[in-house]
């Protein structure tokens, strides 16, 4: 389940005008408003919205976002808004809010989905079996193949992103991305963003997109881990190459080699890192989409970089002292630890 707080210092809500905007939307005079934050999350912000018995979600954008395309909220809640009649996992949204003088940004407001998210250690039921362990990686993958095969025109999405260029667009694009938050040295990753450049492929195909597909992203069923109830944080989903967001999930897939630091980061289950290759994964999804992956190192390193650059954003906010969450105060390390897996796996040609 999803664990709350007492809402950081320095992310605290207007709660007062909050509460007023809530008891008119929902017609609800009654006092008792509960507001608290999920621990949880490194991107947009999430508070957890009692309203007598019911439960809501409500997202904001990060404080100190210089990025306000990458931390659209009416975006986000159209996008949810449209799949989620269609693709069982992507959560309901209600109520989307641009007044700005209410809580000092945009934000909107969604059921709560209820469910285990797993962040590195992992039940002690999929410790035990490997069997299991299979099931639920294979369980991982044919959900984002699915997600994939969406007719995204047929659902209304159709205008959402711009397949035609889309590998070159994100490459330049989080190249500039990663160097306006640039704060030290990886050398490394900038030789890994020149090799990028130099070998962007065509873009052949399109599909919605999650773009950060990975354990901690997604709510199990605690009683059927190979049960996916719910698919989170959809900030970055587009029409664009599936291969790209592919690329992504396995970025975050560390293996042995990558060390002990790399290996505790809690996007994934540890166990499942540690028994399943990037190669497994890959092959799981080939055989569930029929896509060719014979250019997935490409796809990797991609992902690998965009990883980097998002924690360098990240990273960005807290050199800034734009949030003052202590979790971010070690992503240097993260963005420079990624840049040498990138190049590693460049040099050795292979994921």
């Amino acid at each position: 389940m999803q664990d709350t707080t007492e809402i950081r210092r320095g992310e605290e809500l207007n709660e007062q005008n909050l509460r007023e905007f809530l008891r008119t939307e929902f017609n609800d005079s009654d006092e008792n408003i509960e507001i608290s934050q999920f621990a949880a999350g490194s991107s947009n912000l999430t508070y957890l919205v009692k309203i007598s018995d019911e439960e809501y979600v409500l997202r904001r954008p990060p404080f100190g976002n210089a990025v306000k395309s990458a931390h659209d909220m009416k975006r986000e809640y159209n996008v949810l808004s449209k799949l989620s009649k269609f693709y069982k996992p992507a959560p309901k949204p209600l109520i989307y809010c641009n007044d700005e003088n209410i809580i000092g940004s945009e934000f909107y407001l969604m059921c709560r989905c209820k469910g285990l998210i797993i962040r590195g250690k992992s039940t002690a039921t999929l410790e035990s079996s490997k069997d299991l362990q299979r099931k639920v990686c294979e369980s991982f993958v044919d959900n984002l193949a699915e997600l994939h095969s969406i007719d995204f025109e047929k659902i209304g999405l159709g205008e959402l992103g711009k397949p035609e260029g889309y590998a070159k667009r994100q490459v330049e694009g989080w190249t500039k991305r990663y160097f306006n938050a640039k704060t030290d040295e990886n050398g490394e990753l900038e030789k890994t963003i020149e090799w990028l450049n130099a070998e962007i492929p065509e873009s052949n195909s399109s599909a919605l997109i999650h773009n950060d597909y990975k354990f901690d992203n997604i709510m199990l069923n605690p009683n059927d881990l190979t049960e996916i109830e719910a698919v989170l944080d959809w900030e970055m989903a587009t029409v664009g190459e599936p291969l790209m967001d592919l690329g992504t999930t396995l970025a975050y897939w560390m293996s042995k080699d990558a060390g002990e630091e790399m290996l505790d980061m809690p996007f994934n289950p540890r166990v499942l890192m540690e028994n399943f290759s990037r190669k497994e994964l890959a092959e799981i999804y080939a055989a569930k989409s029929g896509r060719d992956l014979s250019n997935i190192l490409f796809y990797y390193v991609f992902g690998t970089f965009k990883v980097a650059a998002i924690a360098q954003q990240i990273y960005f906010r807290f050199h800034e002292g734009f949030t003052q969450d202590k979790r971010f105060a070690n992503f240097n390390f993260f963005v420079n630890a990624l840049g040498k897996i990138a190049l590693h796996a460049i040099e050795k040609d292979k994921i």
